[in-house]
């Protein structure tokens, strides 16, 4: 895999899918220096999509998610067959999805993927086809597995408000997250940073349960705290999307991300990235 190159003075930032995460990473980057690349200009699901034309080398970090459907990912596919893509530096944002279950233990970047949802197959088949485009042309590639992302407006409020269950703490699995202001700095740092590209888990070093981080959530919100329900209750109740997230058990390790790629996310301490959340 090519060498990471520092982006000079010269370097053009994009941004493919400037959403959630995407709108926080141009927060953090010289305007004039930033490209934004978004529907309706930029929609990759049409057939007349262009690549714009640049007058620099860039960066491009892409956070657009596959389509909803199949288990390949159509957009990247389309991305990479544009005239004139030609990044010096490639940051992607997949998912620790694609590890799949690993009945509660701890994975690495060394494990051999082995997704068990068609959107997390997607999102292996779209680094994959990524992996190989970039090894063509020598554009260094830094793939970022990205678990649940928290932040302002997404910390399940309304759902606590309607008192929705949770699996009791007894039975729920490890979880993975990040604060999305820390997604977004380490996005920035893999972007611009002078470190070796490679595949990185991220992710705030936090294993509380989804229950026991949505009782944090309702306590320091000052909502009652949910019902909590036996996990053969919830098979049986849960819609599937929502159960096929709980599903999954395994804790990501993030040891690359803060040795190698030399990010310590500020909000190690859930309590406080729940706490920054909601005063935003």
């Amino acid at each position: 895999m090519p060498a990471a190159t520092e982006p000079g003075s010269d370097m053009q930032f994009v941004v493919a899918g400037p959403g959630y995460t995407g709108q926080r990473v141009l927060q953090r980057l010289p305007p004039e220096r930033c490209t934004r690349l978004g529907r309706p200009a930029f929609d990759l699901d049409s057939a007349t999509v262009a690549w714009p034309a640049l007058t620099r080398p860039c960066t491009l970090l892409y956070t657009i998610p596959p389509p909803g459907y199949g288990t390949t990912d159509e957009r990247m596919a389309r991305l990479l067959s544009l005239p004139g893509l030609a990044p010096a530096r490639f940051v992607y944002l997949s998912t620790t999805g694609v590890y799949g279950d690993r009945d509660g233990q701890r994975v690495d970047e060394s494990a051999e993927p082995a997704p068990a949802t068609p959107r997390a197959a997607r999102r292996l088949d779209a680094e994959r086809c990524l992996q190989g485009w970039c090894d063509a042309r020598d554009v260094a590639l830094f793939i970022l597995r990205v678990p649940g992302i928290y932040g302002p407006g997404r910390l399940g409020l309304e759902r606590i408000a309607r008192s929705r269950p949770v699996i009791a703490e007894a039975e729920a699995a490890p979880g993975n997250r990040i604060h999305v202001d820390d997604l977004a700095a380490c996005c920035v740092l893999a972007m611009t940073g002078d470190t070796p590209p490679g595949i990185y888990n991220v992710g705030d070093g936090d294993h509380s349960s989804s229950t026991a981080f949505t009782k944090t959530v309702a306590s320091l919100a000052g909502l009652p705290l949910p019902p909590e329900v036996s996990r053969a209750e919830a098979e049986a109740t849960f819609e599937p999307a929502r159960l096929s997230f709980l599903a999954e058990s395994r804790i990501v390790a993030t040891t690359r991300m803060r040795e190698i790629l030399g990010f310590t996310p500020r909000y190690a301490n859930v309590e406080d990235g729940i706490r920054a959340s909601l005063d935003d």
